[in-house]
C-alpha cells in the first residue's frame, strides 16, 4: 500500500528536502522568541470554586488586590532609621507612578508589625497591579517593575547597603518562564553533544549519527512555531517548552535511528541507494507510523484534561511527535537516497568501532532466554516488585520545597519572607462572601457570622490571623462590634485602604484573608483548604450568603481534583486505543494485551523510583533539592503516564516487527523471537540510551515539575528497554509460542524448532 508514495517520495527527494528547509525556515523566527507567549500558571478549562472566588473579587472591588507583587528591602540599618524610610518612600512613590499599580502598601502606611523582621532591618511592600496588566500571559510587568526600582535605589544619594528584591505571583511566574527557557536551552547544549557520541558509537560513521540529531533539531524548531501560533488562539502553559524539547529530541532521534540502521541493512544486501530508500519507507517506516501513532494516542488523551498546563502538554506532544514521524519517513529517506554510500564515512571510525556491533552477544542473550523463561520472568517480576513497592506510599500535592527556583531573585525574597514570618501573606486563602442584593456585610444581622466564621477558622493551629472586616478590631465582642460599624462611613474613612481591599463599595460582598504560620508548607494550605471549605459547609449563620474559598493552595487544590477525577478516563482511553492499534497493526489478541500490561508495569516501576527519590528524598540532594518533596505534583503522573506509555511502545513495536517479519518468512517462533531480539536489542539498547540521555538532562534543571517529568520519563525508557523489552516480552512470547500470532495463525499446531 506504501510502495507508490515511497518510490515518489524517493524520486522528488530534492524538493522533499527543500520543502522541509523552507518550512524550518518559516518557523525559526516564532519558535526561537515561543517562551514569550507562554503562560506559567495552570488555569481550569471548568469553573471551580476557587475561579468563582477569583471572579467575584475582580467584580466586587474596583481596584482588586487580586493580583500584587511583594517589594522586599533589607537595609543596613533598621527600619525606622531616616536612610531607610528615605528608601522606602522613594521606592513607593516610584511604584505609584506607574499605570499597570493600583496602590501601594508598606510599613510606612499601616504601620503593622507584620510587615517587618525581628531584627527590623527587613519590611517589604505590598503593591496591587491593575486588572488590565494582568490581563495578557503574553506580557508581564515584573522586568519594568525591577528596572523602576533599580533605576530608583541609583539615584538615591545614601542607597549603598540596600538589598531590594520582587517577589509574589506575577515575578514567580516570570522567574520560572525565563529559568524554563534557560534551561530548555542548556538541555539541549548539553544532550546534543551526549547525544552524538552514542550515535557514533551506534553507527560507527560520523555522518550517519547526524542525520538523526538534525532531524530532532528540525523536529523542535517546527514544533515550537507552530505551538507560538497556537498560544495566539489559546492559554499555552510553559510546559510545553520542555515537554516539546524532550520529546522532539528522543522520538526524532529514534525514528531516525531505526530509520537509518534500516537504510544500511538493505544496503549490505546489494540494493541501491533508491531502492534501498524504498525498502526502508516500506519497512521501518511503516513500524515509526505504527509507533508514532501510539505515542499521538498519548498526548491526544490529555488534550481531553481540563487544565492548561496538561493541554498544552498534549498539543504540544502531538505536534512535535507528528512533525518527527514526518521528518523520519520522508526528509530523512530523501536525504540517504542522496547520500548513499557517503552515511558510512569516515570509513577509519567504522573499525574501531565494529566489535560493539557485533551480534554474538545479544544471540547468546537470546538463546538463553529461549531455554530459562520462566527463570528471567520471575527474576524480573521480583524485580519490578520491588521497584514499584513505593508507589503505595505516592500523596498528591504541592511539594513542600523547592517548588519555586531557590536561585531565582522571587524565590530568594520569597525566602527573606518566609525567614521573618511573613510568607503567608504573599498566598493566603481568601474567603469571599457575597450576600443577597441589598444586604450589607455591617449590618447586625450579618455581623455576627462574619465574626464567627473568623473565628472558626483561628481555632485552627495552622492559621496566624484572619484579615477582614469582623477582624478589624480582633478585642470587640460581636455586640460592640456592631456598635463600632453603627456608622459605617466614618470607620471607612478611617481606614479607607483596609475597606478598599476588603469590603466592596455597595458592603454586599467581604473578603477575608487567611494567613498561615510560617511552617505551613504549600500541602499543609491545600489541607488548611479542605478544612475551611468544611467549616463553611457544616453551616455558619451566613444564610443565604454565596461563600467561595479562593487562592493559590485552593486554586491547587481544585485543579488537582478536577485532573484525579479525569486520570482513569485518560488510562482507559490509552489503554484501549493502543490495545486495539496493536491489534490491527499485529492480527494477535495476545500481543497487544502484554504490551499494555507490561507497559503499565514499567511505568508503575518509575513511578515507585520517583516517589523514593522527590518524595522520601532519596538521593534527592544529587538533583539540588533542599530535602524530600513530600508530595508529588498532580500533573506529573498523568504527564508520566501518558507520555511514557507511548513512548516506551516504541520499542515494542520495533522489536515485534522485527519477529513478525521473520515469523512470517519461517512459521517458527521461538526462532524469529531470537532473530528478532539479536536484530534489534543493539537499536532498541542505543536508542533508550539517547533517550534517557534527553531526558536524564532534564531531570537536573531548576524547576522542580520539570526535574519530576524528566526523571520520572528517563527511568521509565530505562526500566521498558531493559527489564521489560530484553526480559520480560521475548521470555513470555517464547512460553506462548503460536499463540502470540492468534487468531492471525490460527491453528496452534505443534511446533518443532531448532532453539540453539
Amino acid at each position: 500500500m506504501i510502495a507508490l508514495p515511497a518510490r515518489t517520495l524517493v524520486r522528488w527527494r530534492g524538493w522533499v528536502i527543500a520543502a522541509w528547509a523552507l518550512l524550518a525556515l518559516l518557523f525559526v523566527p516564532k519558535a526561537a522568541h515561543v517562551q514569550r507567549v507562554l503562560a506559567v500558571r495552570g488555569t481550569a478549562v471548568e469553573r471551580s470554586e476557587s475561579a468563582r472566588a477569583s471572579q467575584r473579587i475582580r467584580q466586587a472591588f474596583p481596584n482588586p488586590i487580586a493580583e500584587y507583587v511583594a517589594v522586599v528591602v533589607r537595609g543596613p540599618v533598621r527600619y525606622t532609621n531616616p536612610r531607610f524610610a528615605v528608601v522606602l518612600d522613594s521606592i513607593s512613590a516610584a511604584l505609584s507612578r506607574q499605570p499597570y499599580i493600583s496602590q501601594v502598601v508598606s510599613v510606612r502606611t499601616i504601620g503593622e508589625s507584620t510587615f517587618v523582621s525581628r531584627d527590623r532591618h527587613t519590611t517589604f511592600l505590598i503593591a496591587a497591579l491593575t486588572p488590565a496588566s494582568t490581563s495578557d500571559v503574553s506580557h508581564t510587568v515584573v522586568p519594568d517593575l525591577r528596572e523602576t526600582i533599580s533605576s530608583t535605589l541609583a539615584r538615591l544619594p545614601h542607597a549603598d547597603g540596600f538589598d531590594v528584591k520582587v517577589t509574589g505571583n506575577p515575578a514567580l511566574d516570570y522567574d520560572v518562564r525565563t529559568i524554563s527557557a534557560e534551561d530548555t536551552r542548556r538541555g539541549e547544549e548539553q544532550v546534543l553533544p551526549l547525544t552524538l557520541a552514542v550515535l557514533v558509537l551506534a553507527f560507527g560513521a560520523l555522518v550517519a549519527a547526524a542525520l538523526p540529531i538534525i532531524v530532532g533539531v528540525l523536529a523542535i524548531t517546527i514544533a515550537l512555531g507552530i505551538v507560538a501560533v497556537a498560544a495566539q488562539f489559546q492559554t499555552m502553559s510553559v510546559f510545553v517548552l520542555n515537554i516539546t524539547t524532550m520529546v522532539g529530541l528522543g522520538v526524532g532521534i529514534d525514528y531516525s535511528l531505526l530509520i537509518v540502521t534500516r537504510f544500511r541493512e538493505e544496503l549490505n544486501r546489494g540494493l541501491s541507494p533508491l531502492d534501498a530508500a524504498v525498502r526502508t519507507i516500506q519497512t521501518a517506516g511503516s513500524a515509526v507510523v505504527t509507533s508514532g501513532v501510539t505515542v499521538v494516542v498519548g498526548f491526544a488523551a490529555l488534550i481531553l484534561t481540563p487544565l492548561t498546563e496538561t493541554r498544552s502538554v498534549g498539543v504540544g506532544g502531538l505536534v512535535v511527535v507528528g512533525v518527527a514521524v514526518l521528518l523520519a519517513t520522508t526528509f530523512l529517506p530523501a536525504a540517504l537516497a542522496i547520500l548513499g554510500r557517503n552515511i558510512d564515512r569516515p570509513k577509519w571510525l567504522a573499525r574501531p568501532l565494529a566489535r560493539i556491533h557485533a551480534p554474538t552477544g545479544w544471540e547468546r542473550w537470546a538463546r538463553t532466554l529461549g531455554h530459562r523463561p520462566w527463570r528471567a520472568i520471575l527474576g524480573s517480576g521480583f524485580a519490578v516488585a520491588v521497584l514499584t513497592f513505593p508507589l503505595t506510599q505516592i500523596r498528591i500535592g504541592l511539594p513542600a520545597r523547592n517548588w519555586f527556583p531557590p536561585e531565582a531573585e522571587s524565590g530568594q525574597a520569597l525566602a527573606a519572607l518566609r525567614d521573618m514570618g511573613a510568607s503567608g501573606v504573599i498566598q493566603p486563602l481568601r474567603v469571599v462572601v457575597q450576600l443577597p442584593p441589598g444586604e450589607s456585610a455591617l449590618s447586625g444581622r450579618r455581623l455576627p457570622g462574619l465574626k464567627a466564621l473568623s473565628d472558626s477558622i483561628r481555632k485552627d493551629p495552622r492559621v496566624r490571623e484572619v484579615r477582614g472586616v469582623a477582624t478589624l478590631r480582633p478585642e470587640l465582642s460581636t455586640l460592640q462590634l456592631a456598635i463600632y460599624y453603627s456608622d459605617p462611613d466614618s470607620v471607612r474613612d478611617r481606614y479607607p485602604e483596609f475597606f478598599n481591599a476588603y469590603l466592596s463599595a455597595d458592603r454586599r460582598t467581604t473578603l477575608m484573608d487567611v494567613i498561615a504560620v510560617d511552617t505551613v508548607s504549600l500541602m499543609g494550605m491545600m489541607d488548611l483548604t479542605r478544612h475551611v471549605r468544611a467549616l463553611i459547609a457544616r453551616g455558619v449563620r451566613l444564610k443565604g450568603a454565596e461563600i467561595d474559598v479562593g487562592g493559590f493552595a485552593a486554586s491547587s487544590l481544585d485543579l488537582q481534583q478536577q485532573l484525579l477525577r479525569r486520570f482513569p478516563g485518560i488510562v482507559a482511553m490509552i489503554l484501549g486505543v493502543t490495545a486495539i492499534m496493536l491489534f490491527l497493526a499485529f492480527r494477535s489478541v495476545l500481543v497487544p494485551l502484554k504490551a499494555v500490561v507490561l507497559n503499565c508495569v514499567s511505568v508503575s516501576a518509575a513511578f515507585g523510583i520517583t516517589v523514593l527519590v522527590f518524595q522520601h528524598g532519596y538521593g534527592a540532594s544529587l538533583f539540588g533539592l533542599e530535602g524530600p518533596t513530600e508530595a508529588i505534583f498532580v500533573v506529573v503522573p498523568v504527564l508520566v503516564f501518558a507520555t511514557v506509555f507511548g513512548l516506551s511502545m516504541d520499542y515494542e513495536v520495533f522489536l515485534l516487527t522485527r519477529i513478525k517479519e521473520v515469523f512470517d518468512k519461517t512459521g517458527r517462533n521461538d526462532h524469529a523471537t531470537m532473530e528478532g531480539l539479536s536484530a534489534t536489542a543493539s537499536t532498541i539498547t542505543f536508542a533508550a540510551a539517547i533517550m534517557i540521555a534527553v531526558f536524564g538532562v532534564f531531570a537536573f534543571a531548576r524547576v522542580l515539575a520539570v526535574q519530576f517529568i524528566g526523571f520520572g520519563l528517563a527511568i521509565a525508557v530505562l526500566l521498558d528497554a531493559t527489564l521489560i523489552r530484553m526480559v520480560l516480552v521475548p521470555a513470555i512470547m517464547h512460553i506462548a509460542g503460536r499463540w502470540n500470532w492468534w487468531p492471525g495463525v490460527r491453528a496452534p499446531r505443534r511446533e518443532v524448532e531448532d532453539v540453539t
